[in-house]
């Protein structure tokens, strides 16, 4: 089996550009110490976003927008992005970001606090896509909140799904790879879900709600 060469996978995560406000989130997250979604999988949650005609969408994880701005990109132009994150200040950033990108304060609805907090507050079924890109330790339970929260052909997106590399190595058994391994075998094995594991950034899980 080949795997993509350093070469192409640099071209791959600079096969769409970002632009100058995405750039400037990026900064602002390394700034402040997070590490924001690749472009190539923001390119990828475009893409799923607008393959589904996204009108609303959940992410966990708002950071300081990067993801945000790529789910943006690729909704319907009356969709409402609703962004999750402990981190006030994080998102108090990510908001002035989301104005400078030309999307008016209607477009998104910003919620400070834990996310097993806040989705039991959220409508059944209400929801075409759930990108989640936080706390490790709490994929398995905000999977099954996701399961809930999404429509019949809707889409969860789980961020950083190859921990590094680790995923694939039995030996990587720290408490963040396990989870994501857990994870990924579960979503594999159930029948509610249809998944595919893409080879952007640091792996984006994807799955669609049969």
């Amino acid at each position: 089996m080949q795997t993509l060469s350093a070469q192409a996978q640099e071209f791959t995560e600079g096969y769409v550009a970002e632009d100058r406000t995405g750039q400037v989130a990026r900064s602002l997250a390394t700034e402040v110490g997070l590490v924001p979604v690749a472009p190539g999988t923001g390119a990828a949650l475009r893409l799923l976003a607008a393959a589904g005609g996204a009108r609303a969408v959940v992410e966990i994880g708002t950071g300081t927008g990067v993801s945000g701005l790529w789910l943006l990109g690729g909704m319907r132009p009356d969709g409402i992005l609703t962004t999750i994150d402990v981190e006030a200040e994080h998102q108090r950033m990510a908001r002035r970001i989301f104005l400078e990108a030309g999307y008016p304060p209607s477009r998104t609805r910003i919620i400070a606090g834990r996310a097993l907090d806040v989705l039991p507050r959220l409508s059944d079924g209400a929801y075409d896509l759930v990108f989640l890109d936080g706390d490790r330790a709490e994929y398995s339970a905000i999977v099954g909140a996701a399961l809930r929260l999404l429509r019949t052909g809707g889409v969860l997106a789980v961020s950083g799904a190859l921990a590094a590399g680790r995923i694939g190595d039995p030996a990587a058994r720290d408490p963040a790879t396990a989870a994501l391994r857990e994870l990924a075998n579960t979503l594999r094995d159930a029948d509610e879900w249809l998944p595919a594991l893409l080879p952007v950034g640091d792996g984006l899980l994807a799955a669609v709600k049969r």
